[in-house]
């Protein structure tokens, strides 16, 4: 496992044309903390996260700096920055079993006792295991009920190995029942692996269930400095 970081944001923002889409933004996420990002429906929350983790684009351009455990990040090609993303839909590949699925974005480090095929299989057997999913590593992601494709897709995120992780209303899609249980699947896997965490959500439960701060982004409504 990667030793534990800190995201720091520094002066954050997002540019469109010549204005922001909010203030800019200033922000500690500690190692094994969740802080909330909430705001109105186009106030940048998932542009923000797009640009935490290199995938801002279209007119979109990002402003300020991104450290991870003190080192800027923000040069770096999304698959460089140690960042892992969860959005509302699970995004599985249809042409994969669940555990290539886990396979794909794992580590691969031929020659060690860990990153070897066998291991890496091994590995994915157990993450599956663990979150009740025992005996699923063949089986075709369409043959999953929503909350088991919802837990298959944080593991696959997870055995990545990310640094630090952002949630981008992964819940939303969920019923009440379900919403609870995978979110706090979610959180304990994120606390327990020590991720500095960024959450976007409308839902206010979601914010209390995460029990870090809350941020809510300011609308930037004049022009930024050219």
């Amino acid at each position: 496992m990667s030793p534990a970081a800190t995201l720091v944001l520094q002066d954050v923002s997002v540019r469109v044309g010549g204005r922001r889409l909010f203030q800019p933004l200033d922000l500690t996420v500690t190692a094994g903390r969740i802080t909330t990002i909430m705001g109105p429906s186009g106030s940048g929350k998932s542009s923000l996260l797009a640009l935490i983790c290199g995938t801002l684009a279209g007119p979109l351009r990002p402003e300020g700096r991104v450290l991870l455990d003190g080192v800027p990040i923000g040069h770096l090609p999304p698959e460089r920055r140690g960042v892992g993303i969860l959005f509302q839909d699970d995004l599985l590949f249809p042409h994969l079993s669940v555990g290539e699925n886990l396979l794909f974005g794992m580590p691969r480090r031929p020659g060690t006792a860990t990153g070897g095929r066998a291991a890496r299989r091994q590995n994915a057997r157990n993450a599956l295991a663990n979150a009740d999913l025992a005996g699923f590593f063949d089986r075709d992601p369409a043959t999953l009920s929503g909350g088991q494709r919802a837990r298959v897709a944080v593991l696959r995120t997870l055995l990545a190995e990310p640094r630090a992780l952002l949630l981008d209303e992964p819940f939303s899609k969920l019923d009440m029942e379900l919403r609870g249980r995978f979110r706090r699947f979610v959180f304990d896997h994120a606390e327990s692996r020590r991720l500095p965490t960024l959450l976007v959500t409308h839902d206010m439960a979601d914010a209390d269930s995460a029990g870090g701060p809350m941020v809510t982004l300011a609308c930037a409504e004049t022009k930024a400095e050219p």
